[in-house]
């Protein structure tokens, strides 16, 4: 098939889409909220990456154009926010689990496709965040809610589509009077200042939709997209503006409007002015009557935003260049050597090394679970669950405080465990040996680990030191001593030995002292 491309992301003017497969009654996958049906598996090309966009010029990075994507639709049988979360997770798993896509944020996204009844299906473009998914559809259900209770309320306020017809009105010698901020600034440069009246409308402009978005905010999003204004004034929030009483009644006189009417500003060029008024407009318009079906971009607060209409199925048409072609074959060849599933490498990694289902959720999820399998094979002295973890939450760390984990290889883990159980190298300091690894390429971790080694004998000598620093406490106390000798070795020693030695050799010098005080 061919979708009609004609926004210039795509350079021949359609993107191709290969149907690769449709689903059948056992394509499903399970979720703890019910099935969820597989409708196809297609493979299509990626489009170019919008840089900026105005009403009559876009701009396109080209370094992704092309790239094949598989594309997974679903049925409409998610019904709970959690569950599309839950869905999406056991895709992305089966995914990775071929072993054969890219991993990361940005590799996988979902579209998510959100309606509720008397409302309208809402695509929400590109969303990475897993997390985040439960969020968007709530903030999707309320923004969808609110503009049903105001549809009915303009109903209510007696208003039909003919009464937004009063035209655009420049406005700009009611602003002269503003003295500050950026409206003085607008004028200065020289633009113009024009209005549009929006009866019986007082109030609504302001109504919240989605938390800290309103009304206004989706009036905006039209002027921005068809207009390419910064944004708009409106007289709900006119006062914020530096806009006094008296300007805003001049400004409604000027638009034929009254007490209860509202309006819209915008500061450009008339032409530009009358391209986000009229979409201005228009959204109004639509709001008596339904809430049209979009294709939104989703926000990092889990809000979303206007991007375009949402277009039908009438820019499809079948491909004209390519014929059809018979993937039986392939089918049957890679039938013969499927991997594990998911949750059959899941349940595998628990019951094999009795670590939580947690920690192999993590390494199957960000791909390290054969290199864990690997190195808690060659190393059954060193707890699973600590190369789990190692593998797992201690990156994730890591991460989180902007230390490049990415730059660390297999073979530095297999390394840095086989240190490890040598006795060369503490576990404590493993968090910070793959920070100096990661963050200077050129370090040596055989010269790491030798700076941090301590050898039993240089431990004794420090125990011996503290116990003489600590006799009295510790012959007042006896072995109720242990706690306070042990805490005073491990501040000097923490990191350069396991502490579990440590534990050993002070409990053993303790006794010791212990013994030849008493006689």
């Amino acid at each position: 098939m061919r979708k009609i491309v004609i926004d210039g992301s795509n350079t021949t003017g359609f993107q191709r889409t290969a149907l690769v497969a449709v689903g059948k009654e056992d394509s499903y996958i399970e979720t703890s909220y019910g099935l969820v049906r597989i409708k196809t598996l297609c493979l299509e090309e990626e489009s170019a990456f919008i840089v900026e966009s105005t009403p009559s010029r876009a701009k396109y990075k080209l370094d992704r154009l092309g790239i094949p994507l598989v594309e997974i639709a679903t049925e409409p049988d998610i019904w709970h926010p959690e569950q599309a979360k839950e869905a999406a997770l056991k895709l992305g798993r089966l995914l990775r689990a071929t072993g054969k896509v890219m991993r990361g944020i940005g590799t996988i996204r979902q579209d998510l496709n959100i309606s509720i009844s008397k409302g309208a299906r809402q695509e929400v473009k590109g969303v990475q965040e897993l997390s985040m998914i439960p969020e968007i559809i709530n903030r999707e259900i309320q923004r969808q809610i609110s503009l049903l209770d105001i549809m009915k309320e303009l109903k209510d306020r007696g208003l039909s589509k003919d009464a937004f017809s009063g035209g655009i009105v420049e406005v700009t010698d009611l602003l002269q009077g503003i003295s500050k901020g950026f409206i003085m600034k607008a004028l200065k440069r020289g633009e113009r200042a024009y209005g549009a009246l929006l009866p019986s409308m007082k109030g609504i402009l302001s109504r919240e939709i989605q938390p800290g978005r309103r009304f206004g905010t989706e009036l905006s999003d039209y002027a921005k997209v068809f207009g390419g204004v910064g944004g708009i004034i409106h007289s709900d929030e006119a006062r914020s503006y530096g806009l006094g009483e008296e300007i805003i009644g001049k400004i409604l006189e000027r638009l034929g409007g009254g007490p209860n009417d509202a309006f819209v500003l915008v500061l450009a060029s008339r032409k530009v002015a009358k391209l986000a008024l009229n979409a201005v407009l228009e959204r109004a318009r639509i709001a008596l009557e339904s809430i049209p079906a979009e294709t939104r971009k989703v926000l990092p607060d889990g809000n979303t935003s206007f991007s375009r209409p949402l277009p039908g199925s009438e820019r499809m048409y079948p491909e004209t260049d390519i014929p059809p072609i018979n993937s039986h074959e392939i089918v049957e060849k890679v039938s013969q050597s499927l991997p594990e599933y998911p949750e059959e490498t899941i349940s595998r990694l628990i019951n094999s090394y009795k670590i939580s289902r947690e920690l192999a959720e993590l390494l199957f999820d960000n791909w390290r679970f054969k290199l864990f399998e690997e190195i808690a094979s060659s190393y059954p002295r060193i707890s699973p669950s600590f190369i789990a973890a190692t593998l797992s939450s201690t990156l994730t760390a890591l991460k989180r405080e902007g230390v490049p984990v990415e730059r660390l290889k297999d073979q530095t883990f297999k390394e840095i465990f086989a240190y490890v159980n040598e006795g060369k190298l503490a576990k404590e300091a493993i968090p910070e040996v793959l920070t100096e690894l990661a963050l200077d390429e050129t370090s040596s971790l055989e010269e790491i680990v030798s700076k941090r080694y301590m050898s039993i004998d240089q431990l004794d000598e420090i125990i011996d030191t503290k116990i003489k620093e600590l006799r009295e406490e510790i012959f007042a106390r006896g072995e109720r001593a242990y706690g306070l000798l042990m805490g005073r070795v491990m501040s000097e020693v923490r990191g350069r030995i396991d502490g579990a030695i440590v534990s050993k050799r002070v409990k053993k010098k303790l006794r010791e002292y212990l013994s030849t005080a008493q006689k």
